[in-house]
């Protein structure tokens, strides 16, 4: 998320990508920061004669401290904080404004001149990662010390040559240490969303390659429970016209109707599973009559299992009718089936999220799976 520019804040980076490419780059302009200072302009104000030497060795001090107090944060590899900035970008311009001052005015843009070329590098350490407040500033400071050097009259050909190919020379270099630095950052957060784009591929197939082993294990299970109802029935050793049989029967069809359910992409994946429950039942003859309340709402696949497990057993158990609703509510889910189906026919309840109540009423079962969401 781009956050809006104001000021001194500038635009926040766009990836974590970009504010590595920032980091890198201030610890590189702190050492050339420190070794430009030190090591080339520090011979000329030591052997080199200013009409205000006290001035000039204040501005040197003055622009020494500014990286040092910059190390503090660019070694943690930080962005710099807006006050920092704000703050050094202004002892900056002051110590460049007396540095300047400290010349005579016929050696300016020279050797003497020392902070001109400086000053860009101490701007670039503080406002790398604001590049438009960075380019007013070195535009401000390039054109403050123009006017100082046409203060002092015209200039010959050769001293605004000179001038020109000095101030050339160092704004190019800083420009294209921002150009640089832009490039860095755009490819390196190209190469993070590719990145990025690369993991959610890999774990959308890791995430299909589980659910099918899922799948698989599902399928393996229900068929181990029906492959032995078969072998009996084909073998003999069954006897479809017992009651028992036909209970298993019935209840490994409505099992197996659920399963092939839960694979569809229907709007409502749990009205789906109960529908494909009593539409097996109604086709062995029970009388179902089937209600819903409430607007559909997500419920996790682990839970609708659980929520219909034991419709299945009960439906399955129904002899000639079945009541069947389903009601929901912001807080809960409740699935209820009455059924012309003794208690003992209940023989499994699963356990979990969902909780599960049933009990005979004469002739009838009454069957009921209660699901309460968590919020937070």
């Amino acid at each position: 998320m781009r956050a809006p520019a104001c000021g001194w804040c500038g635009p926040v980076s766009e990836s974590a990508a970009s504010d590595h490419v920032h980091a890198t780059m201030r610890i590189v302009l702190v050492c050339a920061t420190g070794v430009l200072q030190f090591g080339l302009s520090l011979h000329p104000l030591l052997t080199l004669d200013y009409r205000h030497r006290s001035l000039a060795v204040a501005a040197f001090v003055a622009l020494a401290c500014v990286p040092a107090v910059c190390c503090w944060w660019v070694l943690r590899r930080r962005p710099l904080p807006a006050a920092v900035a704000a703050a050094g970008t202004a002892v900056v311009l002051v110590a460049s404004f007396c540095a300047t001052a400290a010349v005579a005015p016929d050696q300016r843009f020279q050797a003497p001149d020392w902070s001109f070329g400086l000053v860009g590098w101490h701007l670039l350490l503080l406002l790398l990662d604001r590049v438009r407040v960075l380019v007013t500033v070195l535009a401000v400071h390039l054109a403050a010390s123009a006017v100082l050097f046409l203060s002092a009259g015209v200039p010959d050909r050769a001293a605004l040559g000179a001038a020109g190919a000095t101030a050339f020379s160092a704004i190019n270099v800083q420009l294209a240490v921002i150009v640089v630095t832009r490039v860095l950052s755009r490819q390196s957060h190209e190469a993070t969303a590719v990145a990025e784009e690369r993991d959610r591929l890999a774990a959308r197939v890791v995430t299909a390659q589980q659910w099918e082993r899922g799948q698989r294990s599902v399928f393996a299970g229900q068929l181990g429970l029906t492959l032995p109802l078969l072998a009996g029935l084909a073998d003999g050793e069954l006897d479809p016209r017992d009651g028992d049989t036909r209970r298993r029967c019935a209840l490994a069809a409505t099992q197996l109707r659920r399963l092939f359910a839960e694979n569809d992409e229907v709007p409502d994946p749990l009205v789906h599973e109960v529908t494909a429950c009593v539409d097996t039942a109604e086709r062995r003859g029970v009388d179902v009559s089937f209600a819903i309340s409430g607007a559909a709402v997500p419920v996790p696949s682990q839970v609708r299992h659980e929520l219909t497990g034991p419709v299945v057993t009960a439906l399955s158990a129904a002899r000639t009718r079945a009541r069947v609703s389903v009601l929901r509510t912001d807080e809960e889910i409740r699935i209820a089936v009455v059924a012309d189906a003794g208690a003992d026919d209940m023989v499994t309840a699963p356990t979990g999220q969902v909780a599960v109540e049933y009990g005979a009423y004469g002739e009838y079962l009454r069957m009921e799976t209660r699901w309460r969401k968590r919020h937070g």
